[in-house]
């Protein structure tokens, strides 16, 4: 018998049910023919009877979220392991294809079978949920999953349905399950087509159990972070070995990895690779994956003691295929590394150099000249770059789409009116810039190109000076969060005469 296990998953998904229905044109409130006979007629091809074969034309029709918000269901994520990192995203236009009769149904065999006659009926029956789970995300998912084994198996049976949701094993609770609680937790991955795992606190122990418990992410995991772990070399090792599907790794806080480790572990295969807060980490670091990764394409890289002469690792073999580098809070770079960069890298397309303070104007300069492909540059909290960067950034960087100056707090008016001048700009990020006026967004306010604009925290634009934002009729985004210029009135303005665009607060 189908039995919710909380009060509030039952509760929200009746208000779901009922939602459903009625965006399906069918009056909840009464008549001749009850609620779950009309549902049922329209999922399931019925003529009002109930001898009628399950069929249905609209099979793949993904339905927009309905307008109309509901309780979101609480609970904890699957086996209390499984956390979504995101709520993934709604599927949409799907072509309309009548299914055949018999179709394979989550529980196995086909189907053909009579009509749903009672709501204990329709709520398990695979082809009704399978629409109706689309009006949920996929973070709301979860939840429903524990409802019952049915609904968990309809749900595990559609890998779209978990579109947009990473994996995460808190490795602590996860030694203390059973062994055979591991495995299936495991398997319920695969059976949800995942092939991201984050593993949180993790230990040698911990890697090497993974290698015996989950023996299908060997062809199955392709991308793998690892956060907060207390794995040493062998434990990487060991996970590098068993996962030969592997392309993309994260090390964050891994504080036993060392440089010798990333020497024997890193292969060929990975094409991105992300280090951050782990203390080993250095040149020799960036050494071995300048040596050993012919085809990165990506690499993000925070480590406050790398320098200059790391940079000069890369040679131009990489320049094929590295597209993406971002240098994040590496404190000892100066331009002398810039310089490493521009020659050895010149087909970069996003370049990050957020947290590299020693970076002046004369390397932005040498980015502008040498970086004709940039489409994204961040050079957010580097507190020497001045207006002069804007303008060879104006001058040279034709195809830049994106631009984020967050805390340069030397960018003037003037310097913002050079960036107004770029057609191709359309994400632009001035977070607390404390010298911006309101002059300079008069220069903004010429920008057609432009969708997505910051303004935080800069505390001398006036309710004037942003009331002027409302020329910017192709903006989608607007942040406005910490200005003192700001109120109320200001925001209902603003979305009147921006109705297409999200304003944050």
């Amino acid at each position: 018998m189908w039995k919710p296990n909380s009060i509030t998953a039952a509760t929200s998904t009746t208000y779901r049910f009922q939602t459903f229905a009625q965006d399906c044109g069918l009056d909840t409130r009464g008549g001749k023919t009850s609620v779950m006979e009309r549902v049922t007629n329209v999922f399931c091809g019925g003529g009002g009877g109930t001898n009628t074969n399950l069929q249905t034309s609209n099979v793949n029709v993904t339905p927009d979220k309905p307008s109309r918000g509901g309780p979101i269901p609480g609970g904890t994520p699957a086996s209390g392991n499984i956390k979504g990192l995101n709520n993934g995203t709604t599927n949409r236009g799907r072509t309309l294809r009548n299914r055949a009769k018999n179709v394979p149904l989550a529980s196995g065999g086909t189907g053909g079978h009579a009509t749903p006659a009672t709501w204990e009926q329709l709520i398990q029956d695979d082809h009704f949920l399978g629409h109706f789970f689309l009006y949920f995300t996929a973070g709301e998912r979860r939840v429903l999953a524990q409802v019952c084994s049915r609904w968990r198996d309809v749900l595990y049976a559609r890998p779209r349905l978990w579109a947009g949701l990473v994996p995460v094993v808190r490795c602590r609770e996860a030694r203390v399950m059973a062994s055979s609680s591991r495995t299936r937790l495991y398997a319920s991955l695969v059976r949800r087509g995942f092939h991201s795992l984050v593993l949180l606190g993790a230990a040698d122990e911990d890697a090497l159990e993974l290698t015996h418990s989950f023996p299908l992410a060997q062809r199955h995991v392709h991308s793998l972070s690892l956060r907060c772990c207390a794995v040493t070399d062998r434990g990487l090792e060991a996970m590098l070995d068993h996962l030969q599907a592997l392309f993309e790794l994260e090390l964050a806080g891994c504080n036993e990895i060392t440089e010798a480790g990333l020497w024997a572990c890193l292969t060929p295969r990975i094409v991105s690779l992300s280090l951050s807060d782990c203390i080993n980490v250095a040149d020799e670091a960036v050494g071995a994956v300048a040596q050993l990764l012919p085809s990165l394409y990506e690499f993000s890289l925070q480590a406050y003691h790398v320098t200059d002469a790391a940079l000069g690792y890369f040679s131009p073999k990489q320049s094929g295929s590295l597209s993406i580098l971002r240098l994040q809070s590496c404190w000892e770079l100066t331009n002398h590394g810039v310089v490493n960069i521009v020659h050895s890298l010149p087909n970069l397309t996003v370049l990050s150099l957020s947290g590299c303070s020693k970076v002046t104007d004369d390397g932005v300069e040498l980015i502008a000249e040498n970086l004709p492909r940039l489409r994204s540059l961040d050079l957010s909290w580097c507190p020497r770059i001045t207006d002069a960067s804007l303008e060879c950034i104006a001058c040279d960087l034709n195809h830049l789409e994106e631009l984020t100056l967050d805390r340069c707090v030397n960018v003037t008016d003037i310097g913002v009116g050079y960036i107004s001048t770029m057609g191709s700009l359309s994400a632009l990020f001035l977070r607390w810039c404390l010298q911006l006026r309101d002059f300079g967004l008069q220069h903004l306010c010429s920008m057609r190109s432009l969708q997505v604009l910051s303004v935080a925290g800069c505390p001398l634009l006036t309710s004037s000076g942003l009331s002027s934002l409302i020329q910017l009729r192709h903006l989608h985004e607007l942040e406005l969060t910490n200005c003192p210029g700001t109120s109320r009135e200001l925001f209902d303005y603003l979305r009147e005469h921006l109705p297409h665009c999200l304003i944050i607060e």
